[in-house]
């Protein structure tokens, strides 16, 4: 057997590295990229809760996809999407009982935006770009309490998905959460599936 040099070695080293490359760019171009939206209708006066885990589900049904990741987002800045388990008993208002918890839990943390000053956000300069640049009432602008509830949880969702079924485990739901209170809106949830 011949003694091998260091440049023998770093030739075997980069032809291994460039195989694993070659490998991962084939597989790369075999995995498969979805996306599709849900359109949603916020309430006024109260978060509102969108149980969107049939809607995800037939998506991934549709995208083909059997084995990768389902990525729920959410662009706007005062909403949230999670995975919670259904409470099944609701208040008289229609919410599930966990999810009244969480709007308690959150209006101790963060306390609803009642009016001006009471939070720093938003100053002069932001109700002036709301009512010249956006073309909006300023008092819309009065939902600081949302913008924060959302940068607490986050505006997505990552799930991975096994045999084309949504690993969310027995009792698991996707939530997307308006916590913008302010007035009803329209809202539109992402869905991006990738993988084979």
């Amino acid at each position: 057997m011949k003694p091998v040099g260091p440049e023998q070695i770093q030739d075997t080293h980069e032809h291994d590295y460039i195989s694993l490359c070659v490998s991962n760019l084939k597989k790369y171009k075999r995995m498969k990229n979805y996306r599709e939206t849900i359109d949603l209708q916020s309430e006024i006066l109260s978060p509102t809760f969108h149980d969107v885990t049939d809607k995800v589900k037939g998506i991934v049904a549709k995208s083909g996809i059997r084995h990768g990741i389902c990525v729920i987002y959410s662009h706007h800045t005062t909403c949230s999407v999670m995975t919670q388990e259904c409470s099944h008993d609701k208040d008289l208002w229609g919410k599930e009982y966990l999810q009244q918890d969480l709007c308690n839990i959150m209006e101790e943390l963060i306390p609803t935006c009642r009016t001006d000053n009471q939070y720093l956000h938003p100053g002069p300069e932001h109700i002036k770009f709301a009512e010249t640049v956006a073309k909006e009432d300023g008092k819309y602008s009065l939902n600081t309490d949302a913008h924060l509830r959302s940068v607490f949880f986050g505006r997505s969702e990552t799930i991975v998905l096994v045999d084309g079924a949504l690993d969310l485990g027995e009792f698991g739901f996707i939530y997307f959460i308006d916590w913008d209170q302010v007035r009803a809106r329209s809202r539109v949830c992402q869905v991006q599936i990738l993988g084979d």
